[in-house]
């Protein structure tokens, strides 16, 4: 059973030995706020905030580590308005936002902040306030999931944008190859058994099979050159008889399907995408809907369109991320956003940022 933090109740306890862990905070905002449809950075930015007020150190680590980030958040789950531009939250509408923990380590630290939790998440002057907080994924160990007592076939629902870097360019499709690869990266990361990626992997590429898909693709805000093409919905993975002859590996691929909704899928899993459940989610109508984003999302395309159209050498993928870039700025600037938020956020020298802006407004204003 889900663990409450209430203010009359016992706060939330995590075994010793816990590695892996997933928690929900219930939330409400305490007014009629206004947010940009980029919000989540400042979810991310809160999160390592918090660490930071008690561990610089770890702080540090998660913010600039060059291995994989031993956390995941979500976006909110609840209802978004939108006024054409920004997303609007509702005053004591309730919100549900996931944080996960991959390492012994954040664990560690998570297990004291939660017994010291502040009364609000601040989210670029719109706090909520936390109403409480609960278990959403069960406190467990790495070896813990390799005891897995699953069916050979496996679900799961991607319930948020989900994509993968594949040749510098964004990559929108389910392939068992590029799955299981995101989450063992995880898996050599932090669970202290290690295994050998490639021929692991050769096995995923020739045995785990699609049975069954329902998916979908949009295109959201996110990241430094704009746009992140992710799908959502369903696919059932099932193995072929040739795996069974490698039980090690079958115990592995069962292992890393528990692993996934703690550690998300593909990458930028600390900004909102990739969020995963485990079992078949369609008609449950868990599948975030990203409408909300849209009219940003297409308004960064309309703007990179034109100042590709401009461009003498259209070619080429630099041509592509500078206009992409410009687009962006200039399109989160008419969503309200200030520069120096917009700088901070892009980590774009300000006047570079305001030179941007000038000029693209320029350009389509002799479009």
């Amino acid at each position: 059973m889900p663990i409450t933090r209430k203010k009359s109740s016992a706060k939330i306890t995590l075994p010793a030995d816990t590695e892996l862990v997933g928690i929900v905070f219930h939330a409400v905002p305490l007014g009629n706020y206004t947010i940009f449809p980029e919000y989540t950075k400042g979810l991310h930015a809160w999160f390592l905030d918090q660490v930071r007020q008690t561990n610089p150190e770890l702080s540090a680590y998660l913010h600039d580590g060059e291995s994989e980030k031993p956390f995941t958040i979500s976006r909110l789950q609840g209802e978004l308005l939108s006024d054409g531009k920004q997303l609007q939250l509702i005053e004591n509408s309730n919100y549900q936002w996931y944080v996960s923990a991959l390492s012994s380590r954040l664990v560690e630290w998570m297990t004291h902040w939660l017994q010291n939790l502040p009364q609000t998440i601040e989210l670029r002057n719109a706090p909520l306030q936390i109403k409480s907080v609960e278990i959403a994924h069960p406190a467990t160990t790495y070896a813990q999931l390799l005891e897995s007592k699953s069916k050979n076939s496996l679900s799961l629902s991607y319930i948020s944008p989900t994509s993968f870097r594949r040749k510098k360019h964004h990559f929108p499709l389910p392939l068992p190859f590029n799955i299981f690869h995101s989450y063992l990266r995880r898996w050599n990361d932090f669970s202290g058994l290690p295994v050998e990626q490639d021929a692991f992997l050769e096995w995923i590429d020739e045995n785990v099979i699609i049975q069954r898909h329902q998916i979908s693709t949009t295109r959201v805000p996110g990241g430094k050159r704009g746009l992140v093409t992710g799908f959502t919905g369903a696919v059932e993975f099932g193995l072929s008889k040739d795996a069974l002859n490698q039980p090690e590996y079958v115990n592995l691929f069962k292992a890393l399907g528990e692993l996934a909704p703690y550690c998300g899928t593909g990458h930028k899993t600390t900004f909102g995408l990739g969020q995963t459940r485990l079992g078949w989610l369609i008609e449950s109508e868990k599948i975030e809907v990203v409408s909300p984003q849209k009219l940003l999302t297409d308004r960064i395309a309309q703007i990179t369109e034109i100042l590709m159209s401009k461009q003498k050498r259209t070619g080429g993928e630099r041509a592509i991320a500078v206009c992409e870039k410009r687009a962006v700025i200039l399109a989160r600037r008419e969503t309200g956003e200030s520069l120096q938020v917009i700088a901070t956020d892009l980590e774009i020298p300000y006047e570079t940022v305001k030179t941007y802006v000038k000029l693209t407004r320029k350009i389509l204003a002799n479009s």
